[in-house]
């Protein structure tokens, strides 16, 4: 194996030092991300990534980043791997363009698993202050809050119709002629996508396309137009585009992880481009903090994951964008997080083991400072030192630590992967809004690494 130099004690040393001599010490006071920011710069992404869905320093860091970002650097637009319809609800709420009489009530449009990646305390209170910040400037002067995820098959429907019986109930009847063909899944995207892919139930392919291909007229038409009218047509566009994306998500998940991953990035990235050119025209190239995991926006081809053959979010931003785009990735060693043991099971706050040894996690906690930066980018020392492959762990909306090695780790070259890397040694579980009896309830420390 390649994970490993041949004299491991005096390769760990050598790095080890180089890593003490290059970290910037993140010390709590309010310059601390000053080199971070100075590193992203003029750059219009800046891509800040998460190892957990559930991780409270994660979530606070990248909003204290992002609200910088937003007062010094002049970001306007902030981009989540969450479903477009339900951030566009926090979008017209954060405007000053919705009936929620609060951040929580916004938020409220996040009923699917894993709810509490959005319906958390700290992406509240952040809602809460983007809306105080956008109260003090113009339309056109606003921050954003969108969505790039996939996996709104139904919902978005509901959206095209909605906007439709609005504007054009014509247009409306077609609509909902085409959709009927989803009717026989019951708005259940699995079941649609598990039928269509073995020729047990139509496709429902064409429908969605010629259904796109309709309201990207209605959106061209719109586009010189300035104001609500403009940005809702834009609404309904994407969620056309989201339709047409996600069934063919569906039915492909059910070939294989390769071709369904990258449909779900590929299609992040195309609504990132979409959002990019519909923000242009209203003045100023905008730029963007966009928050995903670490798995989307570290550049896969510096993983695992490229040997495999996937891409991801941070590889076609950087391949497109280059130095325009800055990927920022966080890591803890231990503490608490907010995940599930299963898919649809309620959230649990379960303990984090310790990283594996020599993982980049263990390594990362052998320097020996709470928090750091590592600046990757622009430290060429930095860069040969954290060159080769070691293992980095990735915790999703679930976390089976009896099974870590196997389900969270994987291998990755650190310096290709990122731009600069924020280390919290020891961290805790993100608070759901929705927090329930299981989360509320601690767990006893576990006994690695068998568990008993």
């Amino acid at each position: 194996m390649a994970l490993f130099r041949k004299d491991p004690v005096r390769a760990d040393d050598e790095l080890l030092a180089g890593l003490r001599r290059g970290l910037v010490p993140l010390a709590g006071d309010d310059n601390e991300h000053d080199a971070l920011l100075a590193m992203i710069g003029n750059a219009r992404f800046a891509l800040l990534g998460e190892a957990s869905h559930g991780t409270h320093e994660f979530y606070r860091e990248r909003i204290r980043i992002t609200k910088r970002l937003i007062t010094e650097q002049g970001f306007t637009a902030i981009a989540v791997e969450a479903d477009w319809p339900d951030a566009w609800r926090v979008n017209r709420y954060v405007r000053g363009l919705s009936d929620d009489a609060d951040a929580e009530g916004a938020l409220s449009g996040f009923r699917r698993f894993p709810a509490w990646m959005w319906r958390n305390t700290e992406v509240r209170d952040f809602v809460e202050w983007l809306r105080d910040y956008n109260a003090t400037r113009g339309s056109h002067a606003q921050v954003g809050f969108y969505g790039i995820d996939l996996y709104s098959l139904f919902t978005s429907m509901e959206a095209v119709l909605a906007y439709l019986d609005r504007t054009d109930p014509d247009a409306a009847r077609r609509a909902r002629a085409r959709y009927a063909c989803f009717d026989h899944a019951r708005e259940d995207s699995q079941a649609y996508g598990y039928g269509a892919s073995y020729g047990l139930t139509p496709s429902c392919e064409d429908e969605a396309v010629q259904q796109l291909r309709e309201l990207n007229k209605v959106a061209l038409a719109m586009q010189t137009t300035r104001g609500l009218e403009r940005d809702e047509a834009f609404f309904a566009q994407q969620n056309a585009r989201l339709v047409r994306n996600a069934e063919e998500y569906y039915r492909t998940m059910f070939r294989g992880r390769v071709s369904s991953w990258n449909l779900r990035d590929s299609h992040m990235v195309e609504t990132l481009q979409a959002l990019d050119r519909h923000l242009s025209d209203l003045g100023a190239a905008p730029r963007f903090a966009v928050w995903a995991h670490n798995s989307h926006l570290g550049d896969a081809s510096a993983t695992e994951m490229g040997d495999i053959g996937e891409w991801n979010v941070g590889q076609l931003v950087r391949d497109r964008y280059g130095a325009d785009a800055v990927l920022v990735g966080f890591s803890t060693h231990r503490g608490w997080v907010t995940a599930a043991a299963e898919w649809d099971e309620p959230p649990q706050r379960k303990q984090v083991r310790d990283g594996l040894p020599g993982s980049w996690e263990d390594v990362l906690h052998q320097v020996g400072t709470e928090r750091f930066l590592l600046p990757l980018r622009d430290d060429q020392e930095l860069r040969r030192l954290a060159g080769p492959s070691r293992l980095q762990r990735a915790i999703g909306v679930i976390y089976r630590p009896e099974t870590e090695r196997h389900s969270h780790y994987f291998e990755t070259r650190l310096a290709d992967q990122f731009d600069a890397l924020i280390h919290i040694d020891e961290t805790t579980a993100l608070e759901p809004l929705d927090r329930g009896k299981v989360w509320s309830t601690e767990e006893p420390p576990e006994t690695y690494p068998s568990g008993v």
